[in-house]
């Protein structure tokens, strides 16, 4: 073979190695896309089909439903708010009755798939993947919401007004609902786009806590489908275990449905009120300080602002100043700043008798005087008033980003050693979102629920409500706040804080089993006693197996 042909061969079969190579690049790219691939996304996957995956798909086509089943189309719901991890289902239902969703858990349980759970999805506002379920059936629970008017019962013959609602609703519609009685809910979230069942399956936090506790504390009764298929009602004084496991339960026990929530007289007008403080030490006193007191504020929280340019005036738009002027010159650049927001409820009526308590609430407190900014607004208004950021975030296309949200529950008597370290050290530059940090009294919970809290009687909610641009890199990152979060997590286990995560998020069994501590033994029985094949909140990542092989 002379010199010529040899180089022609080589050259013909480096090309070929060249054109196989980059049509394997080529179709790597598209099943990426294909599959939803998000280069902000650190979870994605691709159903892989059970080898027998017809027969049942032919199965569940055959359940006698008065919902409709999805084969198709279900991209929207492998993933969440969060937009962090993307699980593509086996199949989505659609419930019309109670019925249905029991129909289709006794249907999982009867053909024993390894790999087949149940996951039930309200606003998909879950955070890492909650309300996914790779390969399985996700029950879209605002489906079941009622079109007709919720139920007011004003006497139940103790005088405690409550509404009976279907878990698939949102409280933003819980809320017109019920005013139109003259009633509303006691406890409530800052964001009211959420489904009843969502965040009773967690507990429900906000500036009301303090007072009233989590909504999960203000539950008459509940509606519940087990991980066998039964569906059962329960309370306080009946099915009491399976009341408390799945209040808080993570989804672990059973899928709500319904509940009875207590109300109380609305009222019509809020007085909004932000102020600042320069340190730590003093804001946080004078936020305990507040909670302890009888005639308090209606509403107490607090956040946490790092280096934010032109803070009093990005204010002006919904509040007023006191002092006008001293506003107008206060400089907050390259500082950390800590807000105190209060807020007291009224009628028309009362303003002159409610701005009287209110000033001297204020006359106790220790925040820079020409900070203080105030507004009067509708009880709609102010507590809907999240959505309002919702609204521009949507317009502006940075709605539907990931948000690595950290939630942390922190005892006070570390709440100093925590601020000061992550506050001065981690965080020292900037914030990637809002920063929450309140204190609620612990004598305001009820223990007998699933929820875990710190041991001491007060602690602290500090919530990191991050948002990851889309394509960033450096700190807008996804990787850098994850980065930043395990920081954060690993300061606390390191300087063994007590901390416990609120929405919490872990890996292994043995996480769990740590962030479980005393109530771990206890929470396994609930799950054996009405979960044991782990069919149910497959997102949660507590039981992959069912409990005679895993615990």
């Amino acid at each position: 073979m002379s010199s010529k042909h040899v180089i022609i061969v080589i050259i013909t079969h480096l090309f070929t190695k060249f054109l196989k190579t980059f049509l394997l690049l080529i179709s790597f790219i598209l099943h990426k896309a294909d599959s939803g691939y998000n280069n902000n996304s650190i979870g994605t996957s691709i159903f892989q089909r059970p080898y027998h995956y017809d027969q049942i798909v032919s199965s569940l086509q055959k359940l006698p439903l008065e919902g409709s089943l999805s084969l198709s189309n279900n991209d929207a719901v492998a993933s969440d708010f969060g937009n962090i991890y993307h699980f593509p289902p086996l199949a989505v239902l659609n419930p019309v009755s109670v019925s249905d969703i029991s129909r289709a858990i006794k249907h999982v349980m009867e053909l024993s798939e390894p790999g087949l759970k149940v996951a039930a999805r309200g606003h998909g506002h879950s955070l890492q993947g909650q309300s996914q379920a790779e390969g399985g059936i996700v029950i879209n629970m605002e489906s079941l919401a009622e079109k007709t008017a919720a139920v007011v019962v004003v006497n139940n013959g103790e005088f405690v007004p409550y509404v009976d609602v279907s878990a698939g609703e949102l409280w933003i519609n819980i809320l017109h609902e019920t005013l139109k009685h003259g009633l509303a809910p006691k406890s409530w979230t800052d964001y009211l786009h959420l489904t009843v069942g969502g965040t009773l399956s967690n507990a429900g936090i906000s500036g009301q806590a303090f007072r009233h506790g989590p909504q999960i504390n203000n539950v008459f009764q509940l509606e519940v489908v087990t991980g066998k298929g039964e569906v059962v009602t329960c309370s306080e004084t009946r099915n009491t275990e399976l009341y408390y496991s799945v209040l808080g339960g993570l989804g672990q026990f059973g899928i709500i449905t319904r509940a009875r929530i207590s109300l109380e007289a609305a009222p019509k007008m809020v007085k909004w009120i932000r102020m600042l403080y320069s340190e730590f030490s003093m804001f946080a006193r004078d936020q305990e300080h507040l909670i302890s007191l009888e005639n308090t504020f209606d509403y107490i929280e607090g956040f946490v602002i790092i280096n934010r340019t032109g803070i009093l005036n990005n204010w002006r738009s919904s509040f007023n100043p006191r002092d006008p002027i001293q506003a107008s010159q206060f400089i907050s650049d390259g500082r950390t700043f800590y807000c105190l927001e209060v807020a007291k409820y009224f009628n028309p009526d009362e303003s002159q008798f409610m701005n009287q308590i209110v000033e001297n609430l204020l006359s106790e407190l220790s925040y820079i005087p020409w900070t203080l900014f105030q507004s009067e607004v509708s009880y709609v208004q102010f507590l809907d008033r999240v959505h309002v950021s919702e609204k521009q975030l949507r317009s502006k296309g940075l709605w539907e980003v990931p948000h690595p949200w950290l939630n942390l529950l922190i005892p006070r008597t570390h709440i100093h050693h925590f601020a000061q370290e992550v506050f001065g050290n981690i965080l020292k530059d900037t914030s990637n979102g809002p920063i929450l940090i309140y204190p609620v009294n612990q004598t305001r919970w009820n223990r007998k629920t699933s929820l875990v809290t710190p041991e001491e009687d007060i602690f602290y909610l500090v919530a990191f409500l991050s948002s990851a641009m889309p394509l960033a890199r450096g700190s807008e990152s996804l990787e850098h706040i994850l980065t930043q979060n395990k920081r954060i997590l690993e300061f606390c286990t390191n300087a063994k804080l007590g901390v416990k995560q609120y929405l919490p998020h872990y890996t292994t069994q043995e996480e769990w089993k740590a962030h479980f501590g005393s109530k771990w033994e206890a929470f396994v029985q609930r799950k054996t006693a009405y979960d044991p094949l782990a069919l149910l909140a497959p997102g949660q990542r507590i039981f992959q197996k069912a409990l005679s092989t895993s615990c």
